[in-house]
């Protein structure tokens, strides 16, 4: 198995990866996302979030290769659906602010 750095984007901190399997004539290309920076600037924002919410609040901060699996499984594009995997304690780390969706 050979495995090579395709690309890197320090900004996103998206990196592609290019597998290839000699021994099965086949390659695969892999996307991965560094997410702590994303996460901690949550965690800031979470904490510095006023009382107060008004038109156009932000209330989370996703990473791109997160957001275009959710996309992937139609849950983006379904609000009932986002507003459900928005307000799941396992993606709490993704909100910005606290309250109810």
């Amino acid at each position: 198995m050979t495995k090579k750095v395709l690309s890197h984007d320090p900004a996103t901190g998206i990196t592609r990866f290019f597998h290839f399997d000699d021994s099965r004539d086949e390659f695969v290309i892999q996307t991965q996302q560094d997410c702590e920076p994303i996460v901690e600037a949550n965690k800031i924002a979470y904490n510095d979030a006023p009382d107060r919410w008004g038109d156009m609040t932000r209330i989370a901060s996703i990473p791109a290769s997160i957001y275009f699996d959710l996309k992937k499984k139609g849950i983006v594009d379904d609000p009932a659906a986002f507003k459900r995997w928005l307000s799941d304690p396992d993606n709490r780390f993704f909100r910005t602010r606290e309250g109810a969706l």
